[in-house]
């Protein structure tokens, strides 16, 4: 298959799904490798951000996902009347940053890590789609494994969990003050995507 020919059947399988898809699907559908497919949809986003289009593509982990320009956040939301829900509490923010660096973890983890009942919080971030269960730990009682998903990638603005930064040395004042701000900007920033390098 041509370049060419890649580049818009990737294009026309991630705005039909509207979702993210595996690389590996998209390659086996149209026969040719998976680095092509993620060439083709290089050049794609390419195109996209050097037009200023309002849609782009983004990489999280090994799959792919057509989106809106987040600058453009504001008048999709007034035309379609969506309602932004409410922001994150200080709880929710540390619940999700132990589940973010520890992963998979459970919820009496949590709670050892943060010295606090976190279970209303874990089902906000559930509810949200920021994170999942992913299985049962193998110890009496069998507690269900959390982990982040992949709108949580979207929503930090990162395709890999390796691209987020590096946890503070929290032993330190100054790694304190990082995170305090990371937390602060995560509290303010909403629903627009935000760039993890800020935080850094």
């Amino acid at each position: 298959m041509e370049t060419e020919n890649i580049k818009s059947a990737v294009e026309a399988i991630l705005f039909a799904a509207g979702e993210p898809v595996p690389t590996a699907r998209i390659s086996l559908t149209l026969e040719v490798s998976e680095d092509a497919v993620l060439a083709a949809a290089k050049e794609l986003a390419d195109e996209y951000s050097f037009n200023r289009r309002g849609i782009r593509i983004l990489t999280l982990d090994n799959k792919l996902q057509m989106c809106s320009s987040p600058e453009y956040a504001a008048v999709i939301s007034k035309t379609l009347e969506q309602r932004k829900p409410p922001m994150l509490s200080q709880p929710a923010l540390e619940t999700l940053a132990v589940v973010a660096y520890f992963q998979p973890v459970t919820r009496a983890y949590i709670d050892q890590v943060r010295g606090v009942d976190s279970s209303y919080t874990v089902g906000v971030l559930i509810d949200r789609g920021l994170i999942e269960r992913c299985g049962k730990l193998d110890v009496p009682g069998r507690p269900s494994l959390l982990r982040t998903t992949d709108a949580f990638l979207r929503t930090m603005g990162v395709s890999r969990l390796e691209d987020l930064p590096e946890l503070p040395d929290i032993s330190s004042g100054d790694g304190v003050k990082k995170l305090e701000d990371a937390i602060e900007k995560l509290n303010t920033v909403g629903n627009n995507q935000i760039r993890m390098e800020e935080l850094k």
